[in-house]
């Protein structure tokens, strides 16, 4: 009985729960009806109100539309009259331009016809003109016995003469007025090239090297805070270029005695080892002396080679000098020896005084021993100390002549002045070989030869002066100033060359009648 009821009441809660779950979806579907109608009218109303709203804003749009259209419409209108109006001002303007054209064109026609008539009165104003020429020039014909051209060619002729002649005497009061101010320009030029060709002078003649022992050397050399570098400088008056050259010292100086008493001190101080202040200035004195006694030594060499004697002690110390002095890497004192046994050979062959050409020919360059330390060509220097040391007339017109500064007026002066071309343009004697050497002189006298008037050129004193003998016919006295100005400004444009070049004209006429 109880297993029943419990079927009895499983049963019954199971038909309960089905019936309320029945119940539950239907009051579930009249609320979801319900909520469906309501948003419906929700939405119906929502959809009323956002046409409503819409239609008011399509209303005010075209308000809005209207009134900027209106708007544009009147600027467009206010645009266009002032577009008319200035078209209209524009069109007035044009219209004023035409009519000043208008007139302008008839005034420009009035001066055509004007101009018209006038060219027609010149025409024949230059037609009597011309007649009256041809009559004029007939009548000069007549007159004078000469024709048109011949008329031209004589006063071309006389106008040149009288025009070459006022130029020539121009020229020379230009040279004397530019001879006075000759000395500085030539000093201010002379330092300028000096500057610019500095280092390849120095680099052969300027500079000396002392090898070192090692260059723990180079610190002693130095000093402390440079003190032993400094003593040497200021007493020799020479530069020390110590650098990373290994093993060795340059000394700079233009002066090779100076560069010579420098070297000297400095191996002999590298040898003792002892470098202080004290030291260098006795080691200087040494060298200074040791260099003195090698001048003295090497003059008197100079004058027992040669034979020349009765020197004044003076003159043998400035030969000796000459032994530190080079000219285009010829030794100086080598070369007034070599001048002086060619000078004594020339004139034993001429039948001259031997003793007195050798003697000129020793001396002849006396001057460049120190003509770095006083002014003026070494050719001055020399007869200045010639004339100081009393040597005789003959010997010092040799040394001012050996160049050509002045015309040679004794046969001692031509010898010497030919051993010193010998001696210094031999091949092997200086640095320029023959073959420059010959190409140059051809060129010199190639130079001069090309230029009309010119009947021939000889190139001598070793390239430093050219003699031009001009043809009398065709060069005048005052055109022969022009041409040597033309042909010296030729070969400084065209020629390189040492020193400088004297261009000597000769102008001779000859008469040659015969007796019969």
């Amino acid at each position: 009985m109880t297993l029943q009821a419990v079927i009895v009441a499983f049963v019954a809660a199971i038909v309960f729960a089905v019936i309320g779950i029945i119940l539950g979806v239907a009051y579930r579907k009249r609320v979801s009806e319900r909520e469906i109608s309501s948003a419906e009218d929700e939405a119906r109303r929502i959809m009323n109100e956002a046409i409503k709203s819409a239609e008011n804003k399509k209303r005010e749009a075209l308000l809005e539309a209207k009134e900027e259209i209106l708007k544009d419409r009147t600027e467009h209108e206010q645009e266009v009259k002032s577009r008319r109006s200035e078209l209209s001002k524009q069109e007035q303007r044009l219209q004023q331009k035409e009519e000043n054209i208008e007139r302008k064109a008839e005034s420009l026609e009035q001066k055509n016809e004007n101009l018209t008539v006038k060219l027609a009165q010149v025409d024949e104003k230059l037609a009597e003109t011309d007649t009256l020429k041809n009559n004029q020039l007939k009548k000069l014909e007549e007159i004078s016995n000469y024709t048109v051209d011949e008329a031209k060619q004589y006063l071309i002729s006389t106008l040149k003469s009288e025009v070459t002649h006022e130029l020539a005497q121009t020229l020379k009061n230009l040279e004397n007025q530019f001879k006075e101010e000759a000395d500085q320009k030539a000093r201010e030029y002379i330092t300028t090239a000096i500057q610019r060709c500095a280092a390849d002078h120095v680099a052969e003649a300027a500079v000396s090297v002392v090898p070192l022992p090692s260059d723990e050397m180079k610190g002693r050399i130095i000093g402390r805070e440079g003190r032993n570098i400094r003593t040497i400088e200021t007493l020799t008056g020479v530069d020390l270029i110590i650098d990373d050259t290994p093993e060795a010292i340059t000394l700079s100086s233009f002066d090779p005695i100076r560069r010579e008493v420098a070297r000297i001190t400095l191996e002999k101080l590298i040898l003792d080892g002892r470098i202080h202040p004290a030291r260098i200035e006795e080691t200087i004195a040494k060298a200074r002396r040791e260099v003195d006694s090698t001048i003295k030594s090497e003059g008197e060499r100079a004058t027992f080679e040669t034979g020349i004697h009765g020197l004044h002690p003076e003159i043998v110390k400035l030969l000796g000098r000459q032994k530190y002095r080079t000219s285009y890497g010829q030794n100086v004192l080598n070369h007034s020896i070599e001048v002086s046994h060619i000078a004594g050979l020339l004139a034993a062959e001429l039948g001259a005084d031997v003793t007195t050409a050798k003697r000129a020919g020793l001396l002849h360059d006396l001057g460049k021993s120190i003509d770095h330390e006083v002014e003026g060509s070494h050719v001055t220097i020399g007869v200045e100390l010639a004339k100081k040391y009393k040597e005789s007339p003959d010997v010092i017109h040799a040394i001012e002549a050996h160049h050509g500064d002045v015309e040679p007026r004794t046969i001692i002066a031509c010898i010497v002045q030919a051993a010193d071309s010998i001696s210094a343009a031999r091949p092997g004697a200086r640095r320029e070989n023959i073959e420059n050497y010959i190409k140059r002189l051809e060129k010199l006298e190639e130079v001069t030869n090309s230029f009309h008037g010119v009947e021939s050129s000889f190139a001598i004193q070793a390239g430093r002066e050219v003699r031009v003998v001009v043809k009398p016919e065709e060069v005048t006295e005052d055109q022969m100033v022009l041409l040597a100005r033309d042909i010296a400004k030729k070969i400084e444009g065209e020629l390189k060359y040492p020193g400088q070049i004297k261009v000597h004209l000769l102008r001779e006429t000859k008469a040659i009648e015969y007796a019969k």
